[in-house]
């Protein structure tokens, strides 16, 4: 059922195929012991712990709302995963490109790493193809030129590299892309065709440049389907988010990006990746940012996967009942008296794939109240072991959801599996009723028309973890093959160590829960037009 690979050597690994008598669901609350890790051959050097940026750098949460402070709890030790070295000498060759008399200086005031005396030469400029066609070497290059700059740049040198111009076309060609396809994407593999589903993977580019080798990249082959949750936490969320979008103007029908919570205006301002932007492109940062929200909006909620498999960031949504209310009494000169609708938030019915398609998924923030629910419940919605449709008071925002309606939306759109994300060992661990995400995976419900599996891709995660301990938890990657895609083959592996030195772009002491005590009303502020 699944297989295990990575180290800083990752393995190809053998994998064996879900049995249909497994019984790994989480009707079984009790959580399962996390998976035994490889031992390396050669302890790592101790290095020093980095200091911490800032924290007037960062978008602050309201401390009332945070965990520790409602708990009277002091501050957690940061824990951060890969501490840098302590800063060295500048590579000869990196000393030579312009700017670089003042290094020094932006070093000190970035929250980056000094690049490592041993880097090799750099890579040149990307730009944009002749002929304004992708290509697989391009593709290539682009991935090599994102590691090595990962590796050996500060963040603020970047555009050395990705020039903001390559940056803005290249989202913009996805943008464009992705604007045109619906909702709900049906994804029809061919006869030889297997499927590769992805989950969250939050800006750790390293993991996710193993997982398209481990898994063997996109091509007439394999079809991989992207679950959202590209940017935030990691440090490399905009390299990570680039590399995807390449795949997809390459292949556009053979790679799919959906919409994460985390592709939005009010989550990128608080988890990093709006600080991200503006660190590495500077004074060009805000029409690279608003180029980044506008492509989140032409994310596609979710896909059907050979008419048996639904996937989406979240899950399933409510039906909207709208209610007539009073007919005004008077209107506009030459205009016909409209009735006022409003929507009944009280009502919990399962939704259909139809209301699915027609609902309006262009909004900077998926509303948590109003008429268009739908987007909030498909990116922000979680399983439940109790019966029926809730509000997911936990998050405020989206739905719980019991495995009898996983079975109903399973019986009445003729599926035979749910695969969601949106949750990690963090969000896992405070909910005791469902299992740990230690192997990157869970089967929550297990029913008679099927399964539904929550898949996260994001190895060690957070990368930046205010905690006593890591979670040190698997990613993991789901394949479906023909010719029925309903059997899952379950991948996990470890993160790709040791990552290079980097800090982070949010204050992870301050925000240390999973997306839960949300500020509705600055997400609700966030969702106005973009300032031009």
């Amino acid at each position: 059922m699944e297989t295990r690979s990575g180290q800083s050597q990752p393995r190809r690994h053998v994998s064996r195929r879900a049995q249909g008598n497994e019984k790994e669901s989480s009707q079984n609350p009790q959580r399962q012991p996390p998976p035994a890790s490889p031992q390396p051959t050669t302890s790592p050097r101790p290095r020093p712990e980095p200091s911490p940026p800032p924290s007037s750098r960062f978008p602050k949460r309201n401390p009332s709302k945070s965990p520790a402070a409602k708990e009277g709890k002091k501050p957690r030790k940061q824990i951060t995963g890969d501490p840098p070295d302590a800063p060295t000498p500048a590579l000869a060759h990196a000393l030579s490109q312009p700017g670089a008399a003042d290094a020094d200086a932006a070093a000190a005031m970035d929250p980056s790493p000094s690049p490592s005396p041993s880097a090799p030469l750099a890579p040149p400029v990307v730009e944009w193809p002749e002929g304004g066609a992708l290509t697989r070497d391009w593709v290539a290059g682009l991935e090599s030129a994102l590691d090595w700059s990962s590796r050996h740049l500060p963040a603020d040198r970047l555009p050395e590299v990705l020039p903001s111009a390559l940056v803005q076309r290249l989202v913009l060609a996805a943008a464009a892309i992705l604007h045109r396809e619906p909702n709900l994407v049906r994804v029809d593999p061919g006869p030889a065709q297997s499927v590769v589903v992805v989950g969250d993977v939050h800006g750790q580019l390293h993991d996710v440049m193993f997982l398209l080798r481990d898994a063997g990249f996109p091509s007439e082959e394999r079809v991989f389907v992207f679950n959202g949750d590209y940017v935030d936490r990691g440090a490399w969320g905009l390299e990570t988010l680039l590399l995807l979008l390449a795949w997809k103007v390459l292949h556009p029908n053979c790679v799919f990006l959906l919409r994460g919570n985390h592709e939005s205006k009010y989550c990128t301002s608080v988890y990093g990746f709006e600080q991200e932007v503006m660190t590495k492109y500077k004074d060009q940062g805000p029409p690279v940012y608003r180029k980044f929200l506008r492509c989140f909006e032409d994310l596609p909620l979710a896909t059907i996967i050979a008419g048996c498999v639904y996937t989406a960031h979240g899950g399933i949504f409510r039906g909207t009942v709208v209610l007539p209310s009073k007919r005004s009494k008077k209107g506009r000169k030459g205009r016909k008296n409209k009735a006022d609708f409003t929507v009944d938030s009280t009502s919990m019915r399962l939704g259909s794939l139809d209301e699915l398609l027609k609902a309006r998924r262009t909004v900077l923030d998926p509303p948590w109240e109003g008429q268009n629910l739908i987007p909030g419940d498909v990116l922000w919605s979680d399983p439940s072991l109790e019966m029926g449709l809730a509000p997911n008071k936990e998050r405020g925002i989206g739905l719980l959801w019991g495995p009898d309606i996983t079975q109903q939306f399973l019986h009445t759109n003729n599926l035979k599996l749910i695969i969601r994300s949106h949750e990690g060992p963090d969000a896992r661990d405070k909910r005791h009723d469902l299992l740990g995400m230690d192997k990157g995976y869970t089967i929550d419900h297990d029913v008679e028309c099927g399964k539904l599996i929550t898949l996260f891709s994001a190895p060690d995660y957070p990368q930046f973890q205010a905690s006593e301990e890591r979670y040190n938890n698997y990613g993991a990657y789901i394949v479906l093959n023909p010719p029925d895609y309903a059997t899952p083959v379950f991948h996990s592996f470890e993160a790709v160590k040791p990552r290079p030195p980097a800090h982070p772009f949010y204050d992870f002491e301050e925000v240390i829960d999973s997306d839960e005590e949300l500020n509705l009303d600055a997400m609700d502020s966030s969702s106005g037009a973009l300032s031009q």
